[in-house]
């Protein structure tokens, strides 16, 4: 079963300025190609024959949990109290100085190590108030900061976005 993980990106207008670069577009990764291991622009190539992809990262706090994240993970973007887009994780991996281009923060800002590309977002508005409705969720909780789900939540949550997707999604 996929893992799936919640990464808050909509909710600060810092977030929502690197969203508009990365998730609510696609980024020609071959053009950073002189920031990329050969080794992660073969894999990003596979995945994204187009040689275009989303992305997004998490800081260098949560390396160790980024090393669990796989091909084919579900992430949950959210901000505003709403899940406002979910997408497959295509590859990962830690990359700083890419970070730090695609997203081009203030100096001292993005401290992100970790990049992940994405496969098949889409953006939808669920309210925290489903997730909250499904067993182990706690009403209230504002998913601040990145957070992994067990095994139990996920399932409860791929179940949910099946039953609020387009019926042909795997999710």
């Amino acid at each position: 079963m996929a893992q799936v993980f919640v990464q808050p990106s909509y909710g600060t207008p810092e977030a929502r300025r690197y969203g508009a670069v990365t998730l609510e577009r696609t980024v020609a990764f071959g053009e950073h190609a002189d920031l990329l291991d050969p080794t992660d622009l073969a894999r990003l190539t596979a995945l994204h024959p187009g040689g275009r992809a989303r992305f997004w990262g998490a800081r260098d706090k949560y390396d160790r949990r980024m090393d669990t994240v796989t091909t084919g993970d579900v992430v949950l973007f959210t901000g505003g109290k709403h899940v406002r887009a979910i997408a497959e994780v295509g590859h990962g991996f830690r990359n700083p100085a890419f970070a730090r281009r695609l997203w081009n923060p203030e100096p001292g800002k993005c401290l992100w190590s970790n990049v992940y590309s994405l496969r098949r977002y889409r953006r939808l508005e669920l309210r925290y108030e489903e997730i909250w409705a499904l067993p182990g969720f706690t009403p209230g909780d504002n998913f601040m900061g990145l957070r992994f789900l067990d095994e139990t939540k996920s399932a409860a949550v791929l179940a949910l976005l099946r039953s609020v997707g387009d019926t042909r999604e795997r999710w």
